[in-house]
């Protein structure tokens, strides 16, 4: 089944960044665009199909994370999900401590920093080794009685590395403590259970498995109180108020039913492809491809190396045939590295010369092929040409 958004002239690896929408969810979901556009929330005959299409879908977000109908609130998205669940908590609680770590997603790192800003919050950034996995006993030894939170991320988006969430999770509750984990990359993708995990909230982000962007979800175990997200009426049990989002409530549900099916045969083939990709550039580039992150704790998909001697942008840039991230971020000119990939101590030279190439449903063995073939052609050229110019 080809996609109707992917170009068949430039080859999508940036699946970690945006997964196209499925086909299939889109169908799901159209109906509730045009034809069933009633509240949910009111008692009328126009309400009925919308009410059982976001119940339905409610249960199977539900069913791909083991938990139950009522645990699911959907929000906005995955940032939103993380500052609803942080946010949340620290409100409830009334302040005290919480630990993350160095290498978390944007939305909760800077959630964490305002908590500091604006709330009798302190904050504890656990660092990461070398492979990007944060030390249990370095967690351990965090702990204050005040510590109410612990937050630590599934999956990285850059590295694709796996924290081992459930010994993290033990630990954090031997303390007293609640645990979240942003899951957006990791939902879908590899098989995640919230009570094996032993999580107390977890975040969803659609458009990380083929949902549209603007849905997602947190998981909020029984018993835990946050603070609303946003205030109102009743919708999502009082913990995010306005009108719900029927058609991409209904988007999710498809995406993560599909992903419940599909999970482990789809995980296998990237598996394969993924380290096809990897070794055909050892092959093609002997001695220059160095992995960033650890090389069995990862996404399936996901593959971050750098290539000696030439800086990632540049390389994506000479290869315009492909779509992929670099290790960098580029500011008023002068390019930075990866925040992620220098918190694991790599040098700058590394951290810049580093790409991270995500593969994903639409993914082919021949489009892996070509780009490995790609990339080394224009890294042997960047490397040419800068021996010309000395």
């Amino acid at each position: 089944m080809n996609h109707p958004g992917l170009d068949n002239n430039v080859i999508y690896l940036d699946y970690n960044a945006t997964t196209p929408v499925d086909p299939r969810v889109a169908e799901a979901a159209w109906p509730y665009v045009t034809r069933f556009f009633g509240n949910p929330s009111t008692s009328y005959r126009y309400a009925e199909e919308p009410r059982r299409a976001l119940r339905e879908a409610r249960s199977r977000v539900a069913a791909l994370l083991g938990g139950s109908p009522e645990e699911i609130v959907f929000t906005g998205g995955g940032s939103e999900s993380d500052t609803a669940a942080i946010r949340g908590l620290a409100v409830a609680a009334g302040g005290g401590h919480v630990i993350t770590q160095q290498t978390e997603h944007p939305a909760v790192l800077r959630t964490c920093r305002a908590l500091e800003r604006r709330h009798d919050v302190r904050v504890t950034f656990l660092p990461v080794d070398q492979d990007g996995l944060v030390d249990p006993a370095a967690l351990e030894a965090a702990f204050t009685p005040q510590t109410f939170l612990v937050s630590i991320m599934t999956a990285n988006g850059e590295t694709g590395v796996l924290q081992p969430i459930a010994d993290l999770a033990e630990i954090a509750h031997r303390h007293g403590a609640l645990f979240h984990t942003d899951a957006a990359q990791a939902v879908g993708k590899i098989p995640l259970a919230v009570e094996d995990l032993g999580v107390d909230l977890l975040t969803v982000a659609g458009h990380k498995f083929y949902a549209p962007k603007g849905i997602g979800a947190l998981y909020v175990r029984k018993g835990v109180t946050i603070e609303p997200v946003v205030y109102g009426g009743d919708q999502e049990r009082g913990l995010r108020a306005g009108t719900e989002n029927v058609a991409y409530a209904v988007a999710l549900g498809a995406a993560a039913d599909l992903a419940a099916t599909e999970l482990d045969r789809e995980a296998s083939r990237l598996r394969d492809l993924r380290d096809l990709l990897h070794r055909d550039l050892l092959q093609q580039l002997p001695g220059s491809i160095h992995l960033n992150g650890h090389p069995d704790r990862r996404l399936p998909g996901t593959v971050n190396l750098s290539v000696a001697g030439v800086e990632g942008t540049a390389l994506i840039a000479a290869t315009p045939q492909i779509a992929a991230a670099t290790g960098s971020a580029c500011h008023t000119g002068d390019p930075e590295p990866s925040a992620v990939l220098t918190a694991m101590g790599l040098k700058r030279e590394r951290a810049l010369s580093a790409i991270r190439l995500s593969l994903g449903r639409w993914t082919t063995k021949n489009q892996v092929k070509t780009a490995a073939r790609l990339l080394a052609n224009s890294a042997l050229r960047l490397r040419a040409g800068q021996k010309t110019a000395f």
